[in-house]
């Protein structure tokens, strides 16, 4: 029987190959299926995050899928399957697959696609979820309405919401005591915190500003930029490399810098950075953004006695994801840093 997610990756298959395809499910826990082309039999292996780490796990495994398909394949994943000599394809279309039939035909397929509205874009996934979800990766709150409220303070509706969604959606498990107390822990957290960076990325404000800087040492001018946007009473974090910069340092340098402040609007932003005596610029090593949680500032927190403020990991982790193949690269890190014991 093909599952659900085994009849998205036929359906990105067909769409790229433009013909209808044979499948069944192959033997094994994993999310294969063998799909039948010009009498050829390929393994093809469902991811539900086309990120480097998990494209690394599928080429580890026995045997190795012939053809990866993820809802959205990144750029880094991209390149770990090119390099390994493993077709892809993605739900925006996008697909690099070299097939050899049996006569010794070569079929290629490379396109770049254009990227679907998100089959998962449900109404549980706003930012106030987001920000549940932040708060409890990171640990400054467990998984109860009252814990959520205290460290977000969002509204006791989206509170509530969040979390049922999140329990539906199978991230958090629950006890069978209801109420605002109610005991729910996280299912997977791995699956949680992709689950999460996906769609903090499909929900990414557009709002933005980019401003420049001549600073040496990044987290001091961070700092010294956070001083004057708090003179002026507008909250601020670092997130992307500027955070991982301190919360995990790299040699690779990852660009651009950004900084969230407090406000909604693109009048909002530029007052930040007149307050903080910046001039927005094309090209501009600095980046400003809105918060993307209805959280501000509560989400975040002070880094060493100097006041390094940051967004909370998951949040920098996501942000990083969406940063390029350096990028890719150093929330991996992060992670890792974060993460292990």
């Amino acid at each position: 029987m093909i599952m659900a997610h085994q009849e998205r990756a036929v359906g990105a298959l067909e769409a790229v190959l433009r013909t209808a395809l044979r499948a069944r499910s192959a033997e094994g826990p994993k999310r294969d299926l063998i799909v039948t082309l010009d009498d050829k039999d390929l393994l093809v292996r469902w991811l539900t995050v086309g990120w480097p780490q998990q494209v690394e796990e599928a080429l580890h495994d026995r045997p190795r899928p012939d053809v990866i398909v993820a809802p959205r394949m990144s750029p880094g994943a991209r390149a770990v399957a090119k390099k390994a000599g493993v077709g892809w394809v993605d739900e925006s279309g996008a697909a690099d697959i070299v097939i050899r039939d049996a006569s010794g035909t070569t079929i290629i397929i490379e396109t770049t696609g254009k990227p679907p509205v998100p089959l998962d874009s449900r109404v549980g996934w706003k930012p106030a979820t987001l920000a549940v979800c932040e708060a409890i990766l990171s640990g400054q709150a467990t998984p109860t309405v009252n814990s959520v409220l205290e460290a977000t303070g969002i509204s006791m509706g989206s509170a509530v919401t969040a979390l049922k969604f999140l329990e539906q959606d199978g991230h958090l498990v629950s006890s069978a005591a209801r109420g605002p107390s109610a005991a729910r822990r996280i299912a997977n957290p791995d699956e949680f915190l992709d689950a999460y960076a996906g769609a903090a990325e499909r929900l990414r404000s557009p709002i933005c500003i980019r401003v420049g800087v001549l600073w040496r040492d990044p987290p001091a001018g961070a700092i010294q930029t956070g001083q004057l946007l708090e003179a002026a009473g507008i909250d601020w974090a670092a997130t992307s490399a500027l955070s991982a910069s301190v919360l995990a340092p790299m040699q690779t340098e990852v660009a651009p810098l950004e900084i969230y402040v407090a406000g909604k609007t693109w009048s909002d932003v530029r007052r930040a950075a007149s307050a903080a005596g910046l001039q927005e610029m094309d090209g501009g090593r600095l980046v400003l953004r809105p918060f993307p949680t209805p959280a501000g500032a509560n989400v975040t927190e002070t880094i060493a006695a100097d006041g390094f403020r940051t967004v909370l990991w998951p949040r920098v982790y996501a942000d990083l994801r969406i940063s390029g193949v350096r990028g890719e690269d150093a929330a991996e890190h992060l992670r890792e840093e974060i993460t292990t014991p």
